[in-house]
């Protein structure tokens, strides 16, 4: 996997058309991806893999509906923390259950979780015993999420 510190090979347009097909279709066939975007299997198949050595593709995966998943509470929680502490604030925020999504942000608070918990109780036993207990976590957030809408391109 590439170093985060380098930057990737330049994207061409058929770079591009795989990424689109690939978010949209994260299980597309190889030889799917060649017939639409009209190069060879093989080529295909090494610019993904160029595209995984790069870190341009990080990874693949389902996205989930939480609620049908037993997951029905989700929230963002902002966070303030301890200056120059964001390495170790964010290993500990990893292994919380439920957290999905990860960002360090400028603006009145230093950090924006999104997780995703059972119900309301979990949320708050999150928030309230993991997440408060991080010794450089000085203050939290809690916004409930009423609905979401998903904006990847749709399969």
């Amino acid at each position: 996997m590439a170093d985060a510190g380098v930057p990737a090979r330049p994207l061409d347009g058929v770079d591009r058309q795989i990424l689109g097909i690939l978010q949209t279709d994260g299980r597309a066939s190889v030889r799917a991806i060649a017939d639409r975007v009209h190069i060879s299997r093989a080529n295909a198949y090494a610019r993904i893999n160029r595209l995984v050595e790069d870190g341009v593709i990080r990874g693949f995966s389902a996205r989930v509906d939480h609620e049908r998943a037993g997951q029905g509470a989700s929230a963002y929680v902002t966070l303030k923390i301890v200056q120059n502490t964001w390495r170790t604030v964010r290993a500990q925020l990893e292994q919380l259950p439920g957290a999905t999504h990860i960002a360090l942000v400028s603006g009145d608070f230093d950090v924006l979780l999104l997780v995703h918990t059972r119900d309301n109780r979990a949320l708050r036993e999150l928030v309230l015993t993991r997440i408060q207990a991080i010794p450089e976590v000085l203050s939290t957030r809690t916004l409930l999420v009423f609905e979401e809408t998903d904006l990847h391109p749709a399969p």
